[in-house]
């Protein structure tokens, strides 16, 4: 079976915003697709290839490898995708793999472990999996902002 594939950059942008599974061999981005596009109010264009099941992206960077390196990485995410994620993954759910380099070397049957552990995990709900959280700026210590405070001392060599 072909797997339908996301192509378009605000595609790939979109998928950012949703559920996330790290393993040492990928990263796993899941979110559910909604009939309406969220950038453009108007519905998505359905050719005669577009279906309402899973779509998939993949995102192998050049810092993993040369071009051969990185087509196997994609090539060997693919294929265990196949074996594993058809059964797992949603109708209306686009997911993102995002390469890491120990998808590279690891047996093919770890690499399918990792994959079914992914899709079993990116689809709980927020309250099992640990959060992100994002700090604002007041949150940040005064130490970390780069702003001296009345602990420091600075030394003037011309003193």
């Amino acid at each position: 079976m072909k797997l339908e594939t996301l192509r378009k950059r605000r595609e790939f942008l979109r998928v950012r915003g949703g559920g996330r599974w790290s393993t040492h061999a990928f990263v796993l981005e899941a979110k559910r697709r909604l009939p309406i596009d969220e950038g453009d109010k108007a519905p998505l264009p359905h050719t005669k290839n577009s279906h309402d099941g899973p779509r998939f992206g993949f995102t192998v960077t050049k810092r993993l490898g040369n071009a051969v390196a990185r087509n196997r990485i994609r090539r060997r995410l693919k294929a265990a995708l196949q074996e594993v994620a058809m059964p797992a993954a949603k109708n209306h759910f686009d997911y993102v793999l995002i390469a890491r380099a120990a998808a590279f070397d690891m047996t093919f049957a770890d690499l399918t472990g990792l994959m079914a552990k992914a899709f079993e995990r990116v689809h709980q709900p927020a309250s099992g999996r640990r959060q992100r959280h994002n700090k604002s700026k007041s949150d940040e210590s005064p130490g970390k902002s780069g702003k001296q405070t009345a602990d420091t001392v600075q030394i003037n060599p011309k003193t």
